[in-house]
């Protein structure tokens, strides 16, 4: 499923089927991606380049629950992601997790509850332990009505210290269907600059 990767360094987003990953990934580049209300429209990576430029946005395929997937695809899809990541690394220049912002709690704590790791949490401390700068875009905010305890309550559960804004390069609050995203936006401008990659800023002007 990864084969034919471009070579290129890359954004790579990454989180559960449904959660807005098309919808953000057509924020940052303009292309029409291919999104549905079904969960799991995207079962390859989709990566967005520029001819003259060294750079890609990654959209990877989703995991967790996907209507009409069999379990053991599922569990392939999510491995395929977890290689994919592992041997592009060195190439990620910042990995995002995207979240829903209204149901990442609930959906965190039912599976804590059940004695599992959940996929949200898990991905976020797999891509810190690969050495890549994560960000975790909390999308659909324009559904949350208490926004600062829902932000904060993430933050506990990714074993952030709340509150969250003095995480603002790691948690970053969005709307992508509304195109309110320029707090994720600034997030990957400062780990772009962090990694002296200022060429790389004009793709993430608001």
């Amino acid at each position: 499923m990864f084969e034919n990767r471009p070579d290129r360094d890359e954004v790579v987003l990454v989180g559960r089927s449904n959660v807005g990953k098309s919808t953000l990934m057509r924020e940052l580049t303009g292309h029409k991606v291919k999104t549905g209300k079904k969960p799991g429209v995207t079962r390859k990576p989709n990566h967005f380049d520029w001819a003259a430029e060294k750079f890609m946005f990654t959209d990877l395929p989703g995991f967790g629950f996907m209507s009409g997937v069999s379990e053991a695809r599922r569990e392939q899809i999510k491995t395929d992601v977890v290689q994919y990541l592992e041997e592009n690394a060195d190439r990620i220049l910042v990995g995002v997790v995207v979240v829903d912002g209204k149901a990442v709690i609930d959906i965190i704590d039912r599976h804590t509850e059940a004695g599992e790791i959940p996929h949200d949490v898990e991905m976020f401390h797999f891509l810190e332990e690969l050495g890549i700068p994560t960000v975790v875009a909390v999308n659909k905010m324009d559904k949350v009505d208490d926004r600062d305890e829902r932000l904060n309550e993430l933050c506990d559960r990714l074993g952030l210290y709340p509150p969250w804004q003095q995480w603002r390069e790691t948690v970053t609050p969005i709307s992508a269907k509304r195109g309110s995203v320029e707090p994720f936006l600034e997030a990957l401008r400062t780990h772009f600059h962090d990694q002296k990659r200022d060429d790389l800023l004009k793709f993430v002007t608001s």
